[in-house]
């Protein structure tokens, strides 16, 4: 391995420490439910989901799981505009 590539490993091991650098402006995940799989994404601040119930109410336990992931344990920020 190289100088370069151990510098650029010890600088992702900083950066992974320090969350507040990462700020999430879109994402887009499959994920499967207990009946089906559903599209999720998170695109200029806003949540969306191909869950018959986030049509109704525009939050839904898809998206909450990955608003708790993100947020909470991972300690991220969302972009929201």
């Amino acid at each position: 391995m190289d100088s370069g590539m151990i510098g650029k490993i010890q600088k992702s091991k900083q950066y992974a420490t320090e969350r507040e650098r990462i700020k999430i402006n879109a994402l887009s995940v499959t994920f499967r439910g207990q009946n089906n799989a559903h599209q999720v994404s998170f695109k200029d601040g806003q949540w969306r989901c191909d869950c018959d119930f986030f049509q109704t109410r525009e939050r839904c336990s898809h998206t909450m799981a990955l608003e708790r992931i993100l947020i909470q344990e991972a300690n991220l920020s969302l972009d929201e505009g």
